[in-house]
Protein backbone atom coordinates (compact mmCIF):
# COMPACT_ATOMS: atom_id res chain seq x y z
CA UNK A 1 0.00 0.00 0.00
CA UNK A 2 1.37 3.73 -0.69
CA UNK A 3 2.29 6.09 1.88
CA UNK A 4 -0.78 8.06 2.90
CA UNK A 5 -0.99 11.48 4.55
CA UNK A 6 -3.61 12.70 6.26
CA UNK A 7 -3.31 16.28 7.24
CA UNK A 8 -5.38 18.32 9.58
CA UNK A 9 -5.72 22.34 8.71
CA UNK A 10 -6.61 23.95 11.95
CA UNK A 11 -5.97 27.33 13.66
CA UNK A 12 -4.12 27.54 16.79
CA UNK A 13 -7.04 29.65 18.21
CA UNK A 14 -9.20 27.43 17.72
CA UNK A 15 -10.64 25.56 20.95
CA UNK A 16 -12.21 22.54 18.94
CA UNK A 17 -8.97 21.44 17.05
CA UNK A 18 -7.01 22.10 20.37
CA UNK A 19 -9.32 19.10 21.55
CA UNK A 20 -9.37 17.72 18.41
CA UNK A 21 -5.05 16.84 17.95
CA UNK A 22 -5.26 13.90 20.40
CA UNK A 23 -8.23 12.38 18.82
CA UNK A 24 -6.11 12.70 15.49
CA UNK A 25 -3.26 11.62 17.19
CA UNK A 26 -4.50 8.35 18.95
CA UNK A 27 -7.03 7.12 15.46
CA UNK A 28 -3.61 7.70 13.66
CA UNK A 29 -1.75 5.27 16.13
CA UNK A 30 -4.00 2.94 15.38
CA UNK A 31 -4.12 2.51 11.74
CA UNK A 32 -0.45 2.85 11.93
CA UNK A 33 -0.17 -0.46 14.77
CA UNK A 34 -3.00 -1.99 11.54
CA UNK A 35 0.15 -1.62 9.32
CA UNK A 36 -0.91 1.17 7.40
CA UNK A 37 1.97 3.38 6.45
CA UNK A 38 0.04 6.74 7.69
CA UNK A 39 2.03 10.09 8.59
CA UNK A 40 -0.32 12.99 10.27
CA UNK A 41 0.47 16.71 9.24
CA UNK A 42 -1.10 19.61 11.52
CA UNK A 43 -1.35 22.59 10.06
CA UNK A 44 -2.20 26.18 11.37
CA UNK A 45 -3.43 27.49 8.16
CA UNK A 46 -1.80 30.86 9.47
CA UNK A 47 1.07 29.48 10.42
CA UNK A 48 1.37 27.99 7.18
CA UNK A 49 -0.71 29.84 4.72
CA UNK A 50 2.43 29.83 1.77
CA UNK A 51 1.49 25.39 2.83
CA UNK A 52 -2.32 25.79 2.48
CA UNK A 53 -2.47 28.37 -0.73
CA UNK A 54 -5.87 28.86 -1.96
CA UNK A 55 -7.36 26.18 -0.50
CA UNK A 56 -10.23 28.19 1.36
CA UNK A 57 -10.35 26.19 5.25
CA UNK A 58 -13.85 27.31 6.12
CA UNK A 59 -14.83 24.62 8.78
CA UNK A 60 -12.17 23.63 11.73
CA UNK A 61 -11.70 20.47 11.58
CA UNK A 62 -10.75 19.94 7.65
CA UNK A 63 -8.60 17.13 6.62
CA UNK A 64 -6.98 16.31 3.47
CA UNK A 65 -6.09 11.98 3.12
CA UNK A 66 -3.98 11.94 0.45
CA UNK A 67 -1.17 9.23 -1.31
CA UNK A 68 1.60 9.56 -4.24
CA UNK A 69 -1.35 9.75 -6.71
CA UNK A 70 -4.36 11.29 -5.46
CA UNK A 71 -6.36 13.40 -2.76
CA UNK A 72 -9.09 10.72 -1.19
CA UNK A 73 -10.82 12.99 1.25
CA UNK A 74 -10.92 16.65 1.44
CA UNK A 75 -13.25 18.53 3.75
CA UNK A 76 -14.55 18.92 7.17
CA UNK A 77 -15.02 16.48 9.66
CA UNK A 78 -16.55 16.46 12.79
CA UNK A 79 -14.24 15.97 15.50
CA UNK A 80 -15.45 12.71 17.47
CA UNK A 81 -12.79 9.37 16.96
CA UNK A 82 -15.26 7.19 15.62
CA UNK A 83 -16.48 9.71 13.00
CA UNK A 84 -12.56 9.67 11.88
CA UNK A 85 -12.14 5.97 12.40
CA UNK A 86 -15.36 5.41 10.22
CA UNK A 87 -13.85 7.72 7.40
CA UNK A 88 -10.53 5.93 7.54
CA UNK A 89 -11.53 2.21 7.41
CA UNK A 90 -13.94 3.12 4.39
CA UNK A 91 -11.26 4.86 2.16
CA UNK A 92 -8.55 2.14 3.01
CA UNK A 93 -11.62 -0.12 2.07
CA UNK A 94 -11.24 1.26 -1.35
CA UNK A 95 -8.03 2.92 -1.92
CA UNK A 96 -8.08 1.48 -5.30
CA UNK A 97 -10.78 3.17 -6.82
CA UNK A 98 -10.61 6.03 -9.03
CA UNK A 99 -11.99 8.81 -6.96
CA UNK A 100 -13.30 12.14 -8.40
CA UNK A 101 -11.42 15.08 -9.50
CA UNK A 102 -11.09 17.34 -6.70
CA UNK A 103 -10.62 21.02 -7.03
CA UNK A 104 -7.49 22.87 -8.02
CA UNK A 105 -6.63 24.54 -4.97
CA UNK A 106 -6.84 21.38 -2.73
CA UNK A 107 -4.69 19.34 -5.36
CA UNK A 108 -2.24 22.57 -5.70
CA UNK A 109 -2.42 22.02 -1.58
CA UNK A 110 -1.84 18.29 -1.69
CA UNK A 111 1.53 18.54 -4.06
CA UNK A 112 3.03 21.04 -1.50
CA UNK A 113 2.22 18.88 1.37
CA UNK A 114 3.50 15.99 -0.85
CA UNK A 115 7.21 17.61 -1.64
CA UNK A 116 6.87 18.94 2.24
CA UNK A 117 6.91 15.11 3.31
CA UNK A 118 9.84 14.62 1.35
CA UNK A 119 11.92 16.57 2.81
Amino acid sequence: MAQLQLACLCAAWCRLCEAYEPVLNEVGAEVAADGVALQLHWIDIEDEAALVGDFDVETFPTLVLLDEQQVHFAGPLTPQPETLRRLLRALLADLTERRPAVPGEVEAFAQRLRQRACV
